[in-house]
């Protein structure tokens, strides 16, 4: 690899705007081009041009949806581009500012500060920050690491919040079973960084790039270089957006306000939901789901949805997107209505890869709508689902239609209305794979994760129409497991294939958070754990404890002898269950609320304390509680047999403390306590003051999402 040298930097005036670059020493160009007071872009421009000329992430909010053949990179449509302040070799805004330091023979290097305190934010290592290697087109980015700072984000990572120690890839990866604590990659591909600076400053940074990523967050170590981190960018761009906070809030903001803001779902998907393989692999399937309604109303268990597992497309252990298996489905329509008189909506879950003896299969390779090989252009045909199959290439408008088609024909007529796109990771293994790129191909290791893109906004879009079509009035909504920045347009994500264990209980609380801090608001977990033995008793009931608060509640499974897990899998917790479940529904209200800050705001919906309250340095510690909005702190109980729960409630202003929900009890801010965990009950407390609506249903009624507001409890 060699270092990125630079000649000098120049500062370009466009009337009250300013820019700058360098010309280096391989053709290419260093840019940087602020594009509000806060936030800044550094591009490396190659000689030739950028590998990825387009993205799909970048949408400034308020400037409508990207094409679907993309936005050019170049393209500064959005941005309010504000007024910038040169002096000497440093440019900048009132709150953002840049040194560029280099010259003839020198390697650049650029060093964000705050300007009115001072403050470095990020600095480039002094030694060779920009890196390129010509034999593989990896291109790296190395700025100083100091030992106090936090780094947070990446998306669906496992462990700790705070990420300063590890090496991190972001590429979408089929993970079922990981480890919940060191498992790594997972579904998203997600390359945003949340920084805590020494100073107590925040600043994000967000490298646009569909190639896949490795994060050194200080588990490298050179003797010649220092305390560094780095970022490598596989055979891609760095092109690199800056973002400057006094809080995580304001950082969090600008960034989902960059990829095109979250989108409000309907009301009624934040209800619990019920989904698992077990019940729609059965051969008498249908009769299971019938039981199942049966079973619901018996057990009088509040619920809104059911999301039918991939079984109802399966034939022996393979699957077949679109299609039903009328041996375990004779009437389909029948079964769907009987949901629908049950109050429950009904999600499908859908699948990219068509198998090679799929009925449509050779229809699509006549259209060319696969993936294909870039030589012979023939369908990549890799494993998939015990089978052997060939994935949609959604960069083809033939795919795209063909799949809304099915989408409304085999799924939105049955009377489901939502489509759960699933299994989209897209690891293709052949290196002569290309993506179609609307007319300008992409080989595959550029275009894994916006597969799982474009399929998410190709189902959005689908049922957007279909509702309009029907004369609905309700927002559409759709659910991915994989993808990258631009998801949180369209749909709903999870932690994806976890494993039922304590660890898991515990450890996921922080990938929620992780997602929440990378502007994944809309997320939830598998309840109980998807894979591994069935969850006993009282890990099962502190699982639905710990989700009931989680924006997505899904009781998702795929065990042993298609045993399935169901809220009253086990009588001894049938009650603490439901209990959890019900206080959910009499929270809609407050969280219906915390959705609609979370996609009028660009806030999180569940955060960790710094969050709100980033001047406790306390909350920095690794915990197991977290807060819901403003007001409610949500505690958890991830240990076997607690019958208490210690935690740290953060400090409030003027003497205010915080208040148990339950039981009224006052307890001090700013101090740790040893509080009551009954194994019914999950421990939540509220900020003094706070007013919370709470909701109850009609006389004799099961709670539903819509219940009216029945009353606003003061702390």
């Amino acid at each position: 690899m060699k270092p990125i040298a630079s000649e000098a930097w120049v500062l370009n005036p466009q009337g009250a705007v300013s820019d700058a670059h360098a010309a280096l020493a391989d053709g290419g160009q260093l840019r940087v081009v602020f594009l509000s007071e806060t936030m800044a872009r550094l591009s490396w421009v190659p000689r030739d041009g950028f590998r990825e000329p387009r993205t799909w992430s970048i949408a400034p909010e308020g400037h409508g949806d990207v094409p679907w053949e993309g936005r050019s990179r170049d393209s500064l449509a959005g941005f309010e581009r504000p007024a910038v302040k040169v002096a000497g070799d440093q440019l900048g805004t009132t709150r953002l500012q840049v040194q560029l330091k280099g010259g003839p023979g020198c390697a650049v290097r650029a060093i964000w500060s705050d300007p009115s305190s001072q403050s470095v934010l990020m600095e480039d290592r002094v030694t060779s920050a920009y890196l390129d290697e010509r034999r593989t087109g990896l291109v790296r980015h190395s700025v100083v690491r100091h030992v106090g700072e936090h780094y947070f984000g990446l998306g669906d990572k496992t462990g700790p919040l705070n990420l300063h120690g590890r090496r991190l890839r972001c590429l979408g990866q089929d993970s079922i079973g990981y480890d919940p604590m060191s498992g790594d990659p997972l579904y998203k591909h997600w390359p945003f960084v949340l920084t805590r600076t020494l100073q107590g400053l925040w600043v994000g940074t967000y490298y646009d790039t569909l190639s896949a990523c490795t994060f050194d967050l200080g588990c490298e170590h050179d003797n010649y270089h220092g305390l560094f981190r780095s970022v490598d960018i596989d055979d891609g761009d760095l092109d690199c957006y800056v973002m400057a906070g006094r809080t995580p809030a304001e950082v969090i903001a600008q960034f989902v306000r960059l990829v095109g803001g979250t989108h409000l779902p309907p009301r009624w998907t934040l209800g619990y939901a019920q989904t698992a393989m077990g019940l729609a692999d059965a051969p008498d399937a249908q009769k299971q789901l019938d039981r199942f309604i049966d079973e619901c109303q018996q057990h009088r268990m509040p619920i809104s949805s059911f999301h039918y597992g991939s079984g109802y497309s399966s034939r022996g252990k393979q699957r077949y997107v679109f299609t039903w298996n009328h041996s375990k489905f004779p009437d389909p329509q029948a079964v769907n209505a009987k949901f629908h008189q049950a109050g429950m909506r009904l999600v499908a879950n859908l699948k990219p890869c068509l198998l090679d003896d799929h009925p449509a299969y050779a229809d699509l390779k006549e259209a060319h709508a696969f993936v294909e090989h870039e030589s012979s252009l023939a369908p990549v045909v890799e494993p998939y689902w015990d089978g052997q199959g060939a994935h949609l290439d959604f960069t083809k408008p033939q795919a795209i239609a063909w799949w809304q088609s099915q989408l409304r024909e085999k799924i939105l007529e049955k009377g489901i209305e939502i489509g759960w796109n699933d299994n989209n990771e897209y690891a293709i293994a052949a290196e002569d794979a290309i993506s179609a790129g609307f007319g300008q191909a992409m080989p595959i290791h550029r275009s894994r994760p916006l597969h799982a893109l474009l399929m998410t906004r190709a189902t959005f879009e689908a049922q957007l129409a279909w509702q309009a079509q029907q004369g609905g009035q309700e927002h559409a909504f759709t659910v991915t497991r994989a993808g990258p920045p631009g998801i949180q347009r369209y749909a709903q994500t999870w932690s994806g294939d976890n494993t039922t264990s304590w660890a898991t209980l515990k450890w996921n609380i922080r990938t929620g958070l992780q997602m929440s801090l990378s502007g994944m608001f809309n997320i939830g977990h598998d309840v109980g754990g998807f894979y591994g033995p069935l969850p006993e008793p009282e890990l099962f009931v502190r699982w639905v404890q710990a989700c009931a608060l989680n924006p997505r509640m899904v009781m998702n499974s795929w065990k042993a002898g298609n045993v399935s897990n169901v809220p009253w899998m086990h009588p001894s917790v049938t009650d603490g269950v439901r209990a959890a479940i019900e206080l959910r529904y009499r929270l809609m209200p407050y969280l219906w609320a915390c959705f609609e800050a979370a996609s009028r705001d660009a806030v999180p919906i569940i955060r960790p304390t710094f969050y709100n309250f980033p001047d406790d340095e306390q909350c920095l510690l690794d915990c197991d509680e977290f807060m819901l909005g403003t007001s409610l702190l949500v505690a958890p109980v991830v240990q076997a047999g607690a019958k208490t729960r210690s935690l740290y409630l953060p400090a409030l202003p003027d003497g205010l403390g915080w208040i148990d929900f339950h039981s009224r009890q006052r307890f001090s801010a700013g101090h740790c306590h040893t509080v009551p965990a009954d194994v019914h009950q999950l421990p939540l407390f509220v900020v003094q003051g706070a007013a919370i609506p709470v909701a109850a249903p009609l006389a004799g009624s099961v709670p539903r999402h819509d219940d009216p507001v029945s009353e606003v409890l003061q702390f």
